[in-house]
């Protein structure tokens, strides 16, 4: 496990102050209200409080695949004097509500997934409290996902968290995280970070997790199925845990590929940031909403059907981009997702691939006269287009631009300086154009203004840059 660096921030409202200073600042909005005013998911969150950590107990049953029993606590701190104060939970009964031990005076459901509290006492600004939640019902099946297996799994983006448990959910409020799952003998539940105690009792098994890195609740999960586990470890040490579902295969060389793909990236981006590696293979959903999901969740990302290199290199990479380095508000999905897919890029490249002529000048050209493919902005997208396919496409051929504007050192210096700097907490895509700057040297606002911020192909001087020029009337 890697001590975390003393300038750790779980920069949740230092963020949003920075992003203030940047001129891109969220809507400020009163004490105790819902919704963080985000400009794509302005009812996601709740103002007032910083969560500090998620303590989730859950109990399932596959044989009963329409009812999730739950039994959660999120401590936080008040960041104003709070007299009521909501959280993001869709569906369930909810039994009762106890805030520092005390029931509520009440709560009562809003809108499509807040419940809304109004504790006892006042929470006075400044101080920690613990909200405990009992409830019960159907989970939602837009992040909790019933598996043609039997089993079940929650994962989804942007929204999954509270298809299961009561949150902040918003990714610019991150927090550790505990998992209590307990399910018949014989079945597994697989969560986030490091397993803890496994104990049986009356033919029912509970299953411990913990991530002790702060974490955006999008990026939390929990497996149930009669799963296969082996485990192995990363050159430091690093613990991997990684689980199979009964309907897929069991692929021991890509699951040793893997841990040469995170060795790999630990090469490019620096240290493995959190305390266990791995993956969660499932099988496929059921239902209206059945869908192939590969996902990052933190620390052990899931996949869908099987392990592949191509999947693993991604979202393995969004543990550097994305989860320890999360976005400020959705406006800033190029800061996981353009560096995910140059990954694979990168991968290439290691097992022999020219980049420059091999992907980069080849997708140019085929593009070149396709106004639409370069029509959507990496930076601010637009509601609607958080996940736009163009942050993949023509976010990982902004990458490649960008280091062969300022040269593969002062890229990869960038690079590493950014998932250094930002551990654990929150950033903006603006941000990230400073720094780039900052350690090249150069003036980059032109090139991020065609690139980041244009939608249109970028001029010449942008478009093939340093070494890229030659390949220009190819």
């Amino acid at each position: 496990m890697r001590t975390p660096p003393t300038h750790l921030r779980r920069t949740t409202r230092a963020a949003l102050a920075a992003a203030t200073a940047l001129g891109i600042a969220l809507t400020a909005v009163p004490a105790g209200a819902t919704g963080v005013k985000d400009p794509y998911f302005p009812d996601d969150g709740n103002s007032g409080y910083d969560v500090a950590h998620y303590d989730v107990h859950i109990g399932y049953d596959p044989a009963r695949a329409d009812h999730l029993d739950g039994d959660t606590t999120v401590t936080a701190r008040a960041t104003h004097t709070l007299d009521r104060f909501a959280l993001d939970l869709k569906g369930f009964e909810v039994a009762s509500v106890t805030v520092n031990g005390a029931p509520a005076r009440s709560f009562s459901r809003s809108g499509e997934h807040k419940l809304v509290v109004e504790p006892a006492h006042r929470v006075a600004k400044g101080t920690t409290f613990a909200v405990r939640v009992k409830y019960a019902g159907r989970p939602d099946a837009e992040g909790w996902h019933v598996l043609a297996s039997g089993g079940a799994n929650a994962a989804g983006e942007p929204h999954a968290a509270t298809s299961w448990y009561p949150s902040n959910d918003h990714p610019s409020d991150k927090a550790t995280f505990a998992l209590t799952a307990t399910v018949p003998d014989g079945w597994a539940a697989i969560g986030n970070g490091l397993p803890g105690p496994t104990t049986t009792e009356g033919g029912r098994t509970t299953f411990r997790w913990r991530e002790d890195r702060p974490m955006a609740t999008y990026l939390s999960t929990v497996a149930i199925d009669r799963f296969t586990v082996h485990r192995s470890q990363l050159a430091d040490g690093t613990p991997v845990i990684t689980a199979y579902g009964p309907d897929v295969p069991v692929d021991t060389p890509t699951e040793a590929l893997q841990n040469d793909i995170l060795g790999f990236l630990v090469s490019k981006f620096g240290p493995y940031p959190f305390s266990s590696a791995g993956a969660i293979v499932v099988g496929w959903s059921t239902g209206p909403h059945a869908r192939a999901l590969d996902l990052e969740t933190q620390s052990r990302p899931t996949y869908t059907g099987g392990l592949f290199d191509v999947a693993v290199v991604h979202e393995n990479a969004h543990q550097w981009f994305g989860d320890s380095v999360s976005f400020s508000d959705w406006r800033d999905g190029c800061l996981a997702e353009c560096f995910a897919q140059y990954a694979n890029q990168l991968w290439e490249e290691h097992k022999g691939a020219n980049l420059d002529t091999g992907f980069y000048a080849p997708l140019i050209k085929e593009n070149k006269d396709n106004p639409a493919y370069w029509s959507t902005k990496l930076y601010d997208p637009g509601k609607g287009k958080e996940l736009d396919p163009a942050l993949y496409f023509k976010g990982s051929l902004m990458l490649h631009a960008l280091r062969r504007t300022v040269g593969d050192d002062a890229f990869f210096d960038t690079l590493r300086r950014w998932t250094s700097s930002h551990a654990y907490g929150n950033a903006s895509f603006p941000e990230f154009e400073a720094l780039a700057a900052k350690v090249s040297g150069k003036d980059l606002k032109g090139f991020f203004d065609a690139w980041a911020h244009g939608t249109t192909i970028p001029p010449k001087q942008y478009l093939y840059p340093g070494g890229l020029a030659a390949l220009a009337d190819r």
